[in-house]
């Protein structure tokens, strides 16, 4: 087991892994964790589900400071709370 382990000199800088992280904000998380929620919802093909994580993650998105990402999604937000209750009235299941 001992031999498996990465040695100090062989492990990611947290210079390397800062100027990974550096490129990306608080609206690519969201977004990323918006699609992931997306696929893990489709397989249970219940629309209501699907418009539940909508407006939920629309809430997010409109709620979210305007500092800490650009306007573009907070936008996306609002268009995601007005969509999400319409899928939800048309929904059958």
């Amino acid at each position: 087991m001992r031999g498996s382990l990465p040695f100090p000199d062989e492990m990611l800088s947290p210079l390397f892994i800062d100027t990974f992280l550096l490129d990306y904000h608080l609206g690519h998380v969201l977004l990323l964790a918006f699609v992931a929620s997306l696929l893990g919802v489709l397989p249970l093909k219940s629309q209501k589900l699907v418009a539940a994580v909508i407006i939920s993650f629309g809430l997010i998105f409109s709620m979210s400071p305007f500092t800490t990402m650009p306007a573009t999604y907070i936008l996306l937000g609002v268009g995601l709370v007005i969509v999400g209750p319409l899928l939800w009235t048309t929904a059958d299941s």
